[in-house]
């Protein structure tokens, strides 16, 4: 189950870094300043180095099968997803907004850079996470064997 977990976890985050690159590339660091963005930067950026940190420990415990580091990274876990949460509940009105709106521009004539995720990937990478979550919490409880 831990390599179920390690393939689930990588998954997840290969959506995660195609979810930042966008909203990189669609300028979510310079729309901080203006207030265009609904994702505040530092809950993106705790969330994908909790969720990176989480991983390095989770790779560490496939190789070495100690119970600690299981549970770190299961503790880990647990903030990742609650800031992957206050980022989906900030990104389901811009989600709205584009589709009443037909991605018109804001006020300054930009668009939240949110506003370019694709559904299919955000959903993808909250369903792989939530099936991270629960295979790590599984292992870590030693239910289903390594």
């Amino acid at each position: 189950m831990d390599i179920a977990a390690l393939i689930a976890w990588v998954v997840t985050a290969l959506g995660g870094f195609y979810l930042l690159g966008t909203w990189i590339q669609r300028g979510g660091i310079r729309q901080q300043q203006s207030g265009t963005s609904r994702l505040p930067a530092p809950v993106i950026f705790g969330h994908f180095a909790l969720a990176a940190i989480g991983l390095v420990v989770w790779i560490v415990y496939v190789v070495a099968d100690k119970d600690a580091l299981a549970w770190t990274a299961f503790g880990l876990l647990l903030p990742v997803a609650l800031l992957g949460f206050v980022m989906l509940a900030r990104w389901i009105p811009v989600r709205r907004e584009r589709a009443a709106a037909a991605a018109a521009p804001g006020a300054d004539g930009t668009v939240p850079a949110e506003r370019h995720f694709p559904v299919a990937v955000v959903v993808a990478h909250g369903l792989f996470a939530v099936v991270t979550l629960v295979l790590v919490l599984l292992t870590a409880l030693g239910i289903g064997g390594s």
